[in-house]
């Protein structure tokens, strides 16, 4: 009921949430039901896509979270969702068993490839799905855990703190790329066959997966908003605007930035693991410190502060990147900076702004 509430005051996330429940029901039914020769098809590689659409508007959603309502500009949420991805590749790699291209039933091809004897001991416990799904939100939550701790108990914050989180992703990206550390190097993790027992190339599991993807931005949201609109939520707005103040009256400031991005670490690895199976590979350059900074333009463009705002904006960047960089190769990058910049000084508060400003006039 609570939720209901929420929702009758948040036209926007209420809108969001509809189309999302539409779109999810409508794509499956049209790949899979409607003919090919119909108009009304929709592709295989078109329900992929926009699979991974809505798990880069989870991860945009994770970010907004932690930008938007607590002031915290993390240019390192790439690499929860990076870890999410691997802790997901690392389940399916186990799944390929002896039909990978060395047939060794135990040992990943990499893993033959580079002469290695035994499976690390962190392999272990992947062949089960229960253990990878765990592993998808305790190690992005653990790290995040970790690291806010250090850096929130030494009082960081603004710029200082967007640099150590850029140095994290640049520090793990690093990391990843070394073969000895078991996860594939700089081919990473690939060749999946199958998830839960079903094949991976059959147009039923795409479904499945996309069908999946919608679920968790459409949960995701509604947790966010929850966090957003209660007492808690409030507070962090309060250390947002005004953090010396909120200290003052006697809030633990450290220890509410401490567990909202700690939550939005695990949203973040949870988006990654759904990445994965949906594109088929897993390497270190989602660690790429672009790759975090990507994650900002795209909520900067749709909204700070809305979640439905960073949901539209992750589609709208990443729907023209697809466009551009097929169209335009060489100018992608342009174009994204140039949107960046266009976007700050003219949009400053989103493409869903100029929206919200239309309700006010009105």
């Amino acid at each position: 009921m609570i939720i209901i509430q929420y929702l009758k005051d948040d036209r926007g996330g209420a809108f969001m949430l509809g189309l999302l429940v539409l779109t999810t029901i409508v794509i499956p039914v049209c790949n899979l039901l409607v003919p090919e020769s119909s108009g009304l098809h929709i592709s295989t590689y078109t329900m992929t896509l926009m699979g991974k659409y809505l798990c880069y508007a989870l991860l945009a959603m994770a970010v907004d979270l932690v930008w938007g309502y607590l002031g915290i500009l993390s240019l390192g949420h790439g690499a929860f969702f990076a870890l999410g991805g691997y802790a997901m590749g690392m389940y399916l790699m186990r799944q390929i068993g002896s039909r990978g291209v060395y047939g060794d039933p135990i040992l990943p091809d990499f893993m033959v490839f580079l002469n290695w004897q035994l499976l690390p001991w962190f392999w272990h416990g992947f062949d089960w799905f229960w253990f990878a799904m765990l592993m998808v939100v305790l190690v992005p939550g653990l790290l995040a855990l970790v690291f806010g701790w250090l850096a929130f108990r030494s009082r960081v914050t603004g710029v200082y703190l967007s640099i150590i989180t850029q140095a994290l992703t640049y520090a793990l990206l690093l990391a990843f790329f070394r073969n000895e550390m078991g996860f594939g190097g700089n081919n990473g993790l690939t060749d999946f066959k199958d998830i839960l027992g079903f094949s991976l190339q059959a147009d039923s599991t795409r479904a499945g997966l996309f069908i999946a993807s919608g679920l968790a931005l459409g949960l995701g949201y509604l947790s966010c908003l929850y966090i957003t609109r209660s007492r808690l939520g409030k507070l962090c707005t309060a250390i947002r605007d005004q953090e010396d103040r909120a200290r003052f009256i006697g809030y633990r400031v450290e220890n509410v930035k401490l567990w909202i991005f700690t939550f939005s670490a695990m949203l973040a690895g949870v988006a990654g693991a759904l990445y994965v199976p949906q594109v088929g590979i897993i390497n270190p350059g989602e660690f790429s410190p672009l790759a975090s900074i990507e994650i900002v333009i795209w909520v900067a463009v749709g909204g700070r502060a809305t979640l439905y705002g960073a949901v539209a904006g992750a589609l709208m960047v990443n729907y023209a990147k697809s466009y551009l960089t097929a169209a335009m190769p060489d100018a992608w990058l342009f174009a994204l900076g140039a949107l960046f910049v266009l976007v700050t000084l003219l949009l400053p508060r989103g493409v869903t702004g100029l929206l919200r400003k239309k309700e006010v006039t009105q």
